[in-house]
């Protein structure tokens, strides 16, 4: 790796590169390894999509299956040994990463079960238990943030938990998601355990783009997701330079950090760069698919640190509000949308599994 490569460019502007990505192959192989060695690749996150992909298809992961069957483990319980095996593998690699930024960063994250998004109660009691069944420091447990959702993260924080909270599209989001981050630091603080406990915020980009594209005229087409993610920005840093944030950051507190994801593009008309070449700034993560970290190395043209004031941001969404588009209600139907492509998922890769349970079993 050069300091003029794309990805080190990035990295430069104080911006952590995530893969969006986990694959036994992908640890197997040594390509993560590599990525960390030469792409600056620093964490990566994982969703049941992505493991429907990887357990779904090849054999990788055949074994495994077959032996926790055999011990009568459920679907879904083999799904998270599975799970939790590539993971705790990926957190070791990171773990010299962990330590270096003293513990910010070099981070993998496990999501709980996508049903559990309207339980509370559901949500911290399986997250706790991951977490301990994990045994990682670095490992971030996904929880999302919705309404039934926020309540679990002020909890899990309290109890010390990572979270990285996941499905936030509008500013109105990231509020209530970091306001139960700080109102868990807060308990801490009170019951005189450490304040310090990592989160990340995971803003979703592209989906606003693909919502937006048939309401609005050409020049304002895949603009507003890069738009949006400015107007989060401002608020994130709004909020940890308010008082009662500054005054939980000088008993020991971490910020919660806000990560870019959905970053890909799809439609070949437009550059796979598109989103990571521009979204880079301080004290922030970006994690991106595969396809996308391999394009930014090889063509990729990250541009200077995005505005913090949000002047431009704000320019380009009520330029889109103009024409058309409810972006609250907008949010609203995207988180839902997201909510229920992840429970999909959930539901295929359990079949999957089931699926690849019983073949195996028919084959001795």
């Amino acid at each position: 790796m050069t300091t003029n490569a794309p990805t080190a460019r990035l990295a430069a502007l104080g911006q952590s590169i995530w893969l969006d990505n986990i694959t036994r192959t992908l640890l197997d192989s040594g390509t993560l390894a590599r990525y960390i060695r030469e792409l600056s690749v620093t964490g990566l996150t994982s969703n049941p999509t992505i493991f429907e992909k990887a357990i779904g298809s090849g054999n990788a992961y055949d074994g495994q299956v077959a032996e926790l069957a055999a011990n009568g483990r459920s679907v879904e319980e083999i799904f998270f040994e599975c799970a939790i095996s590539d993971l705790t593998r990926a957190a070791d690699l990171f773990a010299d990463v962990h330590a270096r930024t003293k513990r910010v960063d070099g981070w993998v994250s496990l999501e709980v079960s996508p049903l559990l998004a309207n339980d509370t109660a559901g949500t911290v009691a399986q997250a706790v238990e991951l977490h301990r069944r994990a045994g990682r420091p670095n490992l971030y447990i996904k929880v999302p943030g919705t309404p039934e959702g926020c309540p679990a993260i002020e909890e899990l924080i309290f109890r010390g938990i990572p979270i990285n909270v996941t499905l936030l599209f509008s500013r109105e989001h990231y509020l209530a998601c970091v306001e139960a981050y700080t109102r868990g630091i807060e308990r801490r603080v009170a019951a005189g355990l450490d304040p310090f406990v990592c989160s990340v915020a995971s803003v979703f980009i592209s989906r606003w783009d693909r919502g937006t594209a048939k309401a609005l005229p050409a020049e304002l087409q895949n603009t507003v997701g890069i738009a949006m993610a400015g107007r989060i920005l401002k608020a994130a840093l709004d909020f940890h330079a308010s008082p009662r944030w500054k005054a939980l950051a000088a008993k020991g507190a971490t910020d919660q950090r806000v990560l870019f994801a959905s970053t890909g593009t799809k439609d070949p008309a437009l550059s796979p760069t598109l989103y990571v070449d521009v979204l880079g700034a301080p004290n922030t993560v970006n994690t991106m698919p595969e396809d996308t970290l391999l394009a930014l190395a090889e063509k990729g043209n990250p541009q200077k640190a995005m505005p913090a004031d949000g002047a431009a941001a704000e320019a380009t969404l009520a330029a889109v509000a103009k024409a058309g588009v409810d972006l609250g209600k907008l949010a609203e139907t995207l988180q839902i949308e997201g909510r229920d492509s992840f429970n999909k998922s959930w539901a295929d890769l359990l079949a999957k599994i089931g699926a690849k349970r019983e073949v195996l079993a028919a084959a001795g």
